[in-house]
């Protein structure tokens, strides 16, 4: 019985010796895990506190970089366009709500008053440049700074819009925190606010005393007046006493310009043949008729002349028939005919686009010598007419792609590259581009130019007033 009862009680002490050192068991394993999780936890927040103390070290020391690379007067003018942004954003409102369709004279007119008082606050002598009747056309307005000191500017805008008052309007709107509407929000009444307020942010720093600028805004470069030789010729005159020519027509975004521009010229194809009943179409003694020489001398043009870099030519009325009338005036004609007789007339009008002088010349002596090889039965001649000369590629306006560069860099936005000429047509910056060298596409950012809808980016409109100002200013002051 003793015998049983010890081991009985060996057998309890087991238990509890057991259940003892199992209990030290979890709790050493609970502790270590517990001790792990905290950590794990402290390793996750410190990786993390490192993440951000490195971000705002970088901003630091980004911030200390951009301090150093714009002076202490540069970052006054930053200062005073941010400071004033309102009052950018006002003038732009104000000036898209008049209509200035470039027909629409006195809408023209009324946009011009109202920059006009801003150079004259600003330290400008301005005036109206009246044109010729016969053009029907509103004028022009400049504003001048006289003075000696850096390179003589020539800063270019323009008064009209492409939008006539017979269409339906379109205000001042704003659609979102980047984006606002209107019409010639972006092209171009919004550049012509940056050279405004960048002039304003010079003005008020004494940047401008004793500078030579001259502000340019013709009223009629969506549809100019002819003969250009009179609407440009003021103009050209003035381009003719300056160094450097910045255009403020709509950007392509922060970080391209344009160096060059295609210009523009138009033709006109004149085809006479015989006519005859249809049946004998083909044949030697009656021919091909005016339409087909028509259609084998412009498909000549597109299969020869097609291929070539930035060159393009584009047929934009085409009429024909056994009886046809044109007015070149308005574009626009009649014609009657039947199938069953060969058309003895046709008149084809088009443009041409290209990017030198020699390019619009030497497409100009093919398509002759296509027109030349005429069809049995019919003869053609073609009639060009100067429009609006290239603005072409040099190496002076591509020392001012890199000193925008710079610009950019110190700003902190990016690099600046010249851009492709072929997407930009002609501009007024192309009639004075073999006087000066120059660059274009300095004004404001958006989309859908030319239509309904037309839109600006409101978020950029602050940098690039930025840019615009500092650019002058180094142009002015040395650089």
């Amino acid at each position: 019985m003793t015998n049983t009862l010890f081991c009985f009680g060996e057998r309890i002490q087991c238990k509890a010796l057991a259940k003892m050192l199992l209990n030290r068991i979890f709790s050493f394993i609970l502790t270590f895990l517990l001790k792990f999780c905290i950590l794990a936890l402290l390793n996750h927040f410190t990786y993390y506190m490192k993440k951000i103390l490195a971000f705002f070290i970088a901003l630091l020391v980004a911030d200390n970089i951009f301090s150093q690379s714009l002076s202490a007067t540069e970052q006054k003018i930053i200062a005073y366009i941010n400071t004033h942004i309102k009052e950018a954003e006002l003038l732009l409102k104000q000036t898209v709500d008049i209509n200035s369709g470039t027909l629409n004279k006195e809408g023209v007119r009324k946009v011009g008053a109202i920059f006009r008082n801003e150079f004259d606050k600003t330290g400008f002598a301005t005036n109206w440049v009246n044109l010729p009747d016969s053009l029907n056309r509103a004028g022009h307005l400049v504003a001048t700074h006289k003075g000696k000191k850096g390179k003589r500017l020539l800063l270019i805008g323009h008064l009209d819009t492409v939008f006539e008052p017979d269409m339906a309007p379109s205000p001042f709107r704003i659609l979102n925190d980047s984006t606002a509407t209107g019409q010639g929000v972006n092209d171009m009444k919004g550049g012509d606010v940056i050279v405004v307020m960048a002039l304003r942010a010079l003005h008020a720093q004494g940047l401008l005393d004793d500078a030579s600028v001259t502000v340019y805004f013709t009223g009629d470069e969506e549809n100019s007046g002819k003969p250009s030789g009179v609407s440009r010729y003021d103009f050209v005159e003035r381009a003719k006493n300056c160094d450097i020519a910045l255009g403020f027509e709509s950007a392509a975004g922060l970080h391209t310009v344009a160096t060059a521009r295609r210009g523009m010229s138009d033709w006109r194809l004149t085809v006479t043949a015989k006519t005859g009943h249809s049946s004998g179409v083909f044949s030697k003694g009656a021919g091909y008729g005016a339409i087909y020489e028509a259609a084998r001398i412009l498909n000549s043009f597109r299969t020869e002349l097609s291929g070539e870099k930035y060159l393009t030519f584009n047929p934009g009325v085409f009429i024909g028939g056994s009886e046809m009338e044109f007015d070149a005036k308005k574009a626009a004609g009649k014609a009657m005919g039947k199938t069953n007789i060969i058309s003895p007339a046709v008149t084809v009008t088009g443009d041409l686009r290209f990017l030198t002088e020699q390019q619009k010349e030497n497409a100009r002596n093919k398509m002759r010598n296509i027109v030349s090889n005429s069809l049995d039965g019919a003869q053609a001649s073609i009639f060009f007419q100067d429009g609006i000369p290239a603005m072409e590629p040099t190496a002076g306006n591509d020392s001012l792609v890199k000193l925008l560069d710079k610009v950019t860099r110190d700003l902190g936005i990016g690099n600046t590259q010249a851009g492709d000429p072929g997407s930009r047509g002609a501009g007024d910056i192309s009639y004075i581009a073999k006087y000066v060298d120059c660059i274009d596409g300095l004004g404001a950012s958006g989309r859908g130019a030319h239509a309904p809808g037309e839109t600006m980016n409101m978020k950029e409109f602050p940098v690039l007033i930025q840019r615009a100002a500092l650019l002058i200013y180094r142009l002015l002051h040395g650089e």
